[in-house]
């Protein structure tokens, strides 16, 4: 179960404490609501280091059970809530310094150190090797996190999750509770106790089993040598006093994908040829000016541009929508009225130009997969929450990116990823600073924010209401479909990588509704995932408040 590890080529891992002036950096991630204070940060260069530091770790916490204070893992530091950065945590161990990215041939596998940034992994594994990963575009987000959590970016619709290509993985673990142990576990290991553990890691979630250093993918995809872009968007004037050309534009939207899916004509005249096209819907709050559409697709084909021009002119005809540049910041995505005319780049350079995670800033978000459309209700809250004149933020906003194809292709309990048949996956986003020096100090910083919560307030409750409103009808949150036989039920749960945890508090997500925040994320594949926590955490030592529970534990 074990093999050799990559050598830090120190003695001693570096520890960052108070008073390092690296200390107030390294103690929070991109998420400024979430700064930890821990004993001291580790800065890890390679597995040996993150086996020496779980090690001191537990000799601080000797005996079988739980400690108090946790022990957490950063590779890009992009976690939505506490996970990483909560106030009961002690040691954090960063990992981002080990992003080495090459050829395994005794794996006969691309490897790829768990704190490698999308944008490493993409520029090392395309100039080195013609591959890529399926993941994300927002360049600084760390493997570790994204790999655990499934994974998914512009070219999954074509090729398939992250996970669905991964090989291995090597995790550091503490089965014993006492000591550190490097484990590798592969897809095809002859115990079942190492399939399962590979199994957990292909979107079971990051700080549940130990801490992953290492992923091997085969079968990684040739990009397209090009790509299609274009951006584009919409005066919110126009739908003003027209809510239903808002409602027409977004329900067009997702019958696009949805038929696409299911292979029904519906009322799109042409043929359904789009696996290759990615799409980012960016619905702005009104005070934002502009709703906008980020499209990508195959730029080696030759009709792409007409297949463009078709799709965007069925979801939005000209005559009767307007198109303007995409030229104001849309959540994470900035300007980019550049590519208003169509613009064919190099698969490479396009991925750099899409690269963004936006300036530092709080955050909240919410996810939820839909298997078809919007209903009629739904799109009415949509309309009246980025209308609502309470809460004015240009920051705000949904986000619904096309989903399906060869993501679909796989069952839903062949990784730890459930959502096989949804064809939107929505991310409700809203984003503040603090703009209040509320202790008085003469600046703006977290201290304001610890000072008064009502700072973040008005941002939490319109997102709470949004979302509420707009899956009323199912309780208040995306219910699994099996759960709630209603003829019009078009969602699947929600994803972990997007964590959420007011689908833990009653106030949110009613109990009666038998929607837990586990069966949302991970529905039948839950009961796996526990086993394999027992078996390689029984001390539950990696834990969140989202994390795997032990079997024996609500």
């Amino acid at each position: 179960m074990s093999t050799p590890s990559i050598r830090s080529g120190s003695a001693k891992p570096i520890e960052v404490g108070p008073g390092d002036a690296r200390y107030e950096a390294l103690r929070r991630g991109f998420n400024q609501r979430w700064i930890a204070r821990p004993d001291h940060v580790v800065v890890a260069t390679g597995t040996d280091d993150v086996v020496a530091a779980v090690d001191a770790w537990l000799a601080r916490h000797p005996g079988g059970g739980t400690p108090p204070r946790r022990i957490t893992v950063r590779s890009g530091g992009h976690c939505y809530e506490d996970f990483v950065c909560g106030d009961d945590v002690s040691v954090i161990i960063d990992i981002s310094a080990m992003d080495r990215v090459s050829y395994d041939s005794a794996m006969d596998a691309f490897c790829v150190e768990a704190g490698a940034s999308n944008w490493h992994v993409a520029t090392q594994l395309y100039r080195r090797h013609g591959r890529a990963v399926p993941g994300g575009s927002c360049y600084s987000v760390g493997a570790g996190g994204h790999v655990t959590a499934g994974g998914f970016g512009l070219l999954s619709r074509l090729h398939g999750l992250t996970v669905d290509h991964l090989y291995a993985v090597e995790v550091v673990t503490v089965r014993d509770g006492t000591h550190a142990a490097v484990t590798v576990a592969r897809r095809d290991s002859d115990d079942p106790v190492l399939r399962d553990l590979w199994w957990a890691h292909t979107g079971g979630g990051g700080g549940n089993f130990g801490i992953v250093t290492r992923f091997w993918f085969r079968d990684l995809p040739e990009p397209p040598a090009q790509v299609l872009l274009r951006t584009v968007a919409w005066d919110w004037s126009l739908f003003d006093d027209e809510p239903e050309r808002f409602y027409a534009l977004v329900r067009r939207y997702g019958r696009f994908f949805e038929g696409e899916q299911s292979g029904a004509r519906g009322d799109f005249p042409y043929p359904y040829d789009y696996w290759d096209m990615f799409t980012l819907l960016k619905l702005n709050h009104r005070k934002a000016g502009k709703i906008g559409l980020i499209v990508q697709l195959d730029g080696d084909r030759a009709d792409s541009p007409e297949r463009l021009r078709r799709f965007l002119e069925h979801i939005a005809p000209e005559a009767d929508y307007p198109q303007s540049p995409l030229d104001v910041r849309m959540g994470e995505h900035p300007p980019l009225e550049d590519l208003y005319i169509p613009t064919r780049l190099p698969w490479l350079t396009a991925t750099q130009n899409l690269n963004e995670s936006g300036p530092s800033r709080c955050g909240k978000y919410k996810s939820a997969y839909h298997t078809a459309g919007f209903t009629d209700a739904q799109l009415l809250a949509v309309y009246d929450h980025l209308t609502d004149a309470r809460y004015e933020n240009d920051q705000a906003l949904l986000q619904v990116d096309s989903y399906g194809g060869r993501i679909n292709d796989v069952p839903p309990d062949a990784t730890a990823v459930p959502q096989r048949s949804s064809v939107l996956k929505l991310q409700f986003q809203t984003y503040w600073t603090w703009n209040k020096d509320a202790n008085h100090d003469g600046v703006y910083d977290y201290e304001d924010a610890r000072a008064d919560p009502s700072i973040a307030a008005p941002h939490l409750d319109w997102i709470r209401r949004f979302y509420g409103a707009v899956y009323a009808d199912t309780g208040g949150v995306p219910a699994v479909p099996d759960d709630v036989p209603e003829p019009e039920h078009n969602t699947d749960g929600c994803y972990i990588g997007y964590c959420d945890t007011d689908l833990n508090d009653p106030a949110y997500n009613d109990p009666k509704n038998g929607q837990p925040w586990y069966h949302l994320y991970y529905q039948g594949n839950y009961a796996r995932l526990q086993r394999t926590k027992a078996y390689w955490d029984p001390r539950d030592v990696f834990r969140h408040r989202q994390s795997v529970r032990l079997p024996d534990r609500p």
